[in-house]
């Protein structure tokens, strides 16, 4: 595996804008008995990616203050709270004890039912102790960490800027990474632009895949690669427009063809209703993991996203990190939105990848206009 240094280094200057003197936290995990033990390939993969950590950390001296490491047993899933070492790492031994002493970081860490009353608590804390959160993150775990209160307590209140990176590979970095920012920037600004103007959104794929559902007012986010501002936090690599749907308000179906980091054999169909999954069809193994885990969490059936992919430098249709920012593609994901504007607190955020989509938008008004279709953006340059 040949490690591009300099290529990392722009994670540090270009994506994160890191100062002499500021804190850096890098993490990763490692293969854990919560998860099935990974074999061939994917063993492979997950030694790599904490390979490619520890070389971030390497390719980090000299222009942040202090690199801070810490690699964790993998939790098991998307959106599932880090252990508590990584949250001492990151906001400060005191911001962690004031925590626990108030009784907030287990309802946190297991997202129970007093989550969202837990997170308010717990941000007055995390803000008064702000000066001894890190500067800034670099998130290469397996499973991302990009939907979790600890995520949301770092940039919304710590002032920390984050970049998450769940099944990186390298390359990766020479393939999205490489995109012109400012381009990216500006293509971004204008698809979130109209689709900031629905009341409603509908998407459909030539495989089926047909869903419906109302925005209202929810925020609609562009991640774009630019980290440099205090608070905030994307993907690398980056490019997509993304909102959490009203909850309650989806139906239709979804065709999956790919799980997060391969093709199905066969495709698996879930039915959505009422803004939640309600039944999933297919004998493929993966149907089976996600029947498991709506079955352990009623939440985790929750129609959390809809995001539109807008770098046209991604290709990659295997690994979601890259799939999901393909120019032409849209993801839907279950489970955990708290994170972005939704209200489900859940310890599962899986996404799924389309292509080949027709996006529509219903405005206020009750008139409509096709966005994209067919994989064609009609505001691409």
């Amino acid at each position: 595996m040949r490690l591009d240094a300099e290529a990392l280094k722009n994670i540090y200057l270009v994506n994160l804008g890191v100062a002499p003197g500021e804190r850096v936290l890098v993490f990763t995990d490692r293969p854990s008995d919560r998860e099935q033990a990974p074999k061939g390939r994917e063993l492979k993969r997950r030694l790599q990616l904490g390979e490619i950590a520890r070389a971030t950390v390497l390719a980090g001296r000299g222009l942040a203050g202090r690199i801070i490491f810490k690699e964790y047993p993998a939790t098991g899933a998307p959106a599932v709270e880090p252990p508590r070492a990584l949250w001492t790492a990151a906001f400060g031994k005191k911001c962690v004890s004031e925590l626990q002493a108030e009784g907030l970081l287990r309802d946190i860490l297991k997202k129970t039912p007093r989550a969202e009353e837990a997170l308010e608590a717990a941000g007055k804390i995390v803000k008064s102790h702000s000066q001894e959160a890190v500067d800034a993150v670099i998130a290469l775990s397996n499973y991302s960490t990009t939907h979790t209160t600890f995520r949301k307590l770092l940039t919304g209140y710590a002032g920390a800027r984050y970049a998450s990176m769940p099944l990186f590979d390298l390359t990766m970095l020479k393939g999205p990474m490489g995109a012109d920012y400012a381009e990216l920037k500006k293509f971004t600004r204008r698809v979130a632009a109209a689709i900031r103007q629905a009341d409603r959104v509908e998407v459909s794929t030539p495989n089926g895949t047909r869903l419906l559902f109302r925005k209202g007012k929810r925020s609609v986010h562009e991640d774009n690669g630019d980290y440099r501002k205090p608070g905030a936090a994307g993907n690398l690599p980056a490019g997509e427009v993304y909102l959490a749907p009203v909850e309650g308000t989806a139906n239709g179906r979804l065709v999956l063809e790919w799980a997060p980091t391969r093709k199905l054999k066969t495709p698996v169909t879930l039915s959505v209703k009422d803004g939640a999954v309600t039944g999933i069809e297919g004998s493929e193994p993966f149907a089976a993991y996600l029947r498991d885990k709506i079955a352990s969490c009623a939440s985790c059936a929750n129609i959390a996203e809809l995001g539109i992919g807008t770098n046209p430098l991604a290709t990659r249709p295997d690994n979601i990190l890259e799939s999901e920012k393909i120019l032409g593609t849209i993801h839907i994901a279950i489970g955990d939105n708290h994170t972005f504007g939704g209200k489900v607190h859940a310890p599962f955020h899986q996404d799924f990848v389309f292509f080949s989509p027709t996006v529509r938008i219903f405005l206020p008004s009750g008139d409509s206009r096709v966005v994209v279709r067919n994989g064609k953006h009609f505001s691409a340059p």
